[in-house]
This record gives structure tokens, sequence and C-alpha cells, in this order.
């Protein structure tokens, strides 16, 4: 199992990395804040401070249509907000090919 999905890169995300030094990763549901640490480390190799865990409900929609109301919703996610060292950065471009 895969503690770490995929990094977040939206605009918040990434004015949160330029100016607070903090980075948001997609996470498996079932890791833990220290799972997660020790997992940004490992991949990275940087230090991490401070990892904050958001549990995104999914979202739910209906839509009416002629052969009768569908109803569905998106997936649950977790999310982490890993905050790393001073000096230490994640470049998350470095291996786009283009």
């Amino acid at each position: 199992m895969s503690i770490l999905i995929k990094p977040i890169i939206t605009e918040k995300a990434t004015a949160d990395a330029e100016l607070r030094n903090r980075f948001a990763f997609v996470v498996s549901p079932k890791a833990n804040k220290v799972e997660i640490k020790k997992a940004v480390e490992a991949t990275y190799d940087v230090s991490v401070i401070k990892v904050r865990t958001i549990n995104v409900r999914p979202e739910r929609s209906t839509r009416y249509t002629k052969t009768g109301i569908q109803t569905g919703k998106t997936n649950a996610v977790k999310k982490a907000i890993v905050q790393v060292a001073e000096g230490d950065t994640i470049d998350f471009y470095n291996n786009i090919q283009g």
C-alpha cells in the first residue's frame, strides 16, 4: 500500500509552498501522521517538522433527467499538509518531460 498517492498542485498549495514551506499531498485514507512523515522524508529526502491531515467528505449531487432522479457522489479523499524544515524544499517539476 502506497501512502503518498499524489501531490496537490493548485494555486493555493503552490503559494503555501513558496511562502510557508508547506506542501500538500493526497494520501491513503488509512495512513496516520507518523506514516505520512516517514513516507515524505524517505521519498523527497527532506526533514518534516509538522503534518496536518484533512478528511474530505464526498460531494453529493442530484440530477433530474427524463428517466428520473439520478444521484451520485465523488470519492472521499484524505489530504496531508506537510511542513518541511527551513532550507529544505520539494521540487515537483524536476522530472517533467515536454
